[in-house]
């Protein structure tokens, strides 16, 4: 028959093919020591952004709701600075029962803004030291501060702003 066939492969193709393997391995090295290099990182960017959000959250739910006192401050300040004035009536002062020991003081007054009519009361117990309560009396003109996008919220007595007249 003849003689053996004998499957010779070129060198070159030999170096070829392991190389070949040789980068296959690389890469796969790579990427496993890739793999292994992002993994503290993922974790180390959950931790930060858990306590991101655990701070966050801790910092908004302890604020403490602010008293009525505070809200009242608050809102007498914004209508010192943004409120308009127009002329009113004082219709009464009245000493109402608050809380069995304590009285609130309360200053109930009339005004007119664009052709509407408001009646509206302004409790000035926290004010006593700006107004005399003994000259408050039925009639008295005064000046009253207003919102002009709601001309319900209005006040005679601030910290800063005086309206009734003497």
């Amino acid at each position: 028959m003849g003689l053996p066939v004998r499957n010779t492969v070129p060198s070159s193709v030999i170096q070829d093919s392991s190389l070949c393997c040789f980068i296959g391995k690389l890469s796969r090295c790579a990427a496993v020591s890739f793999r292994s290099v992002m993994n503290p990182f993922r974790i180390y960017s959950l931790i930060l952004g858990g306590a991101a959000i655990a701070s966050s959250a801790y910092f908004l739910l302890r604020r403490k709701p602010k008293s009525a006192e505070e809200l009242e401050r608050k809102r007498r300040e914004w209508l010192d600075s943004v409120g308009r004035i127009t002329d009113g009536t004082v219709i009464d002062v009245q000493e109402l029962p608050f809380d069995g020991q304590r009285t609130s003081t309360m200053l109930i007054y009339q005004y007119d803004v664009a052709g509407v009519s408001y009646e509206a009361s302004q409790d000035i117990t926290y004010l006593r030291q700006w107004v005399n309560l003994h000259s408050c009396r039925l009639g008295l003109p005064t000046s009253v501060r207003y919102d002009p996008q709601n001309p319900g919220n209005s006040l005679v007595v601030s910290e800063r702003w005086m309206g009734l007249r003497q």
